[in-house]
């Protein structure tokens, strides 16, 4: 595993204020991020929950259209505690997160300190958004900065895309990728004429080990040609494999992070999250030309071990700084980091 040649909490719960009175924040992490000039820009998922709490009912917040913020109160009774970010209906298996998500444009002057937190604030805003909209990446292709999201609802896990010139106005695209998408990532050039995403499918049938895919699109919009990519073949991939940073050109190939988890039976929780890198051919990313053998991030501060899930580290971003690699992620669930690196020291592990 590569030296970290320094790591920098950016911003936590504890900085932004509540989007309604009746919310707190819980998390702030898995930013998108991009530089507009020279301003590093990060589109941050900020987390709340319902302050109020009853003996007999936990509360599951929704937006709704035309609405705006609903509280449901679901019956104790009737739910099963499995996993920290859900509670699952134990008559109907239906699931409904704790909490609700929107995005948040944050500024910063160095890369590792919050400048600016007056940014605008991203609602969701459609039907395909009821119980939040999370985890945005960013890709710059031309003037525009392209975000890829999540759009979570009763009909399931969506990709949604919108787009910005300057991170103050946003025009949203709607669904790219139906239920169950997540993880998807854009190429920043046009490979053989066609826009590429890497992309995570979630299927309800668990025939094979998680698995990452590739997709096709003349307009950004439209996709096709999928393709599976590649699949879990490690122990600390074991039970979920999927994208993390957008691809960065290198003379050897497109250079990715990923994301990875590993959870034993009977392990609480969804299990230790850890980043991996892997190396496509650049005029053909179907072919992955290097993967590296060991994670090349693991959970070691101890704001990437205790938080709202711990043990995770959670890579969304990668910012290319002369010989340095600045690598923007989650840190359990909770808070904003930077993790610093010599490039060459990632390259090597895919030697």
């Amino acid at each position: 595993m590569p030296m970290r040649r320094s790591c920098h909490r950016i911003l936590g719960p504890e900085d932004l204020a509540p989007s309604d009175p009746r919310l707190k924040v819980v998390g702030a992490f898995n930013p998108g991020v991009t530089m507009l000039g020279d301003e590093t820009i990060l589109l941050v998922r900020v987390v709340e929950q319902v302050i109020d709490d009853r003996d007999d009912a936990e509360a599951s917040p929704r937006y709704e259209p035309g609405a705006g913020l609903q509280i449901d109160w679901l019956p104790m009774d009737d739910l099963a505690y499995e996993d920290p970010r859900v509670y699952r209906d134990r008559h109907t298996g239906f699931e409904r997160l704790r909490f609700i998500s929107h995005l948040k444009v944050v500024r910063s002057r160095d890369g590792r300190t919050v400048s600016d937190l007056t940014g605008p604030t991203i609602l969701p805003a459609t039907g395909y958004e009821t119980y939040g909209i999370e985890d945005p990446r960013i890709t710059r292709i031309g003037d525009t900065f392209y975000i890829t999201y999540v759009g979570v609802s009763p009909c399931g896990v969506s990709t949604c895309l919108m787009s910005t010139r300057d991170f103050v106005s946003f025009e949203r695209h709607g669904i790219i990728f139906p239920p169950e998408n997540k993880d998807v990532l854009l190429f920043p050039e046009r490979v053989g004429g066609a826009y590429v995403a890497m992309y995570r499918p979630v299927p309800l049938m668990q025939l094979r080990p998680p698995e990452m895919w590739l997709a096709h699109s003349p307009d950004l919009i439209h996709w096709g040609q999928h393709e599976h990519l590649l699949g879990a073949t490690r122990h600390w991939e074991r039970s979920r494999i999927g994208g993390g940073t957008p691809p960065i050109r290198t003379p050897g190939g497109w250079l990715s992070l990923y994301h990875a988890s590993e959870r034993r039976e009977g392990d609480p929780g969804p299990g230790v999250y850890t980043a991996g890198a892997l190396l496509l051919d650049l005029d053909d990313p179907r072919r992955c030309l290097a993967q590296a053998q060991e994670p090349v991030m693991r959970p070691r501060e101890t704001w990437e071990r205790e938080g709202f899930v711990n043990d995770v580290v959670f890579p969304t971003a990668m910012i290319e700084h002369d010989q340095e690699l600045w690598v923007y992620y989650g840190a359990a669930d909770r808070a904003t980091a930077v993790a610093i690196f010599d490039r060459a020291d990632i390259m090597a592990m895919l030697a």
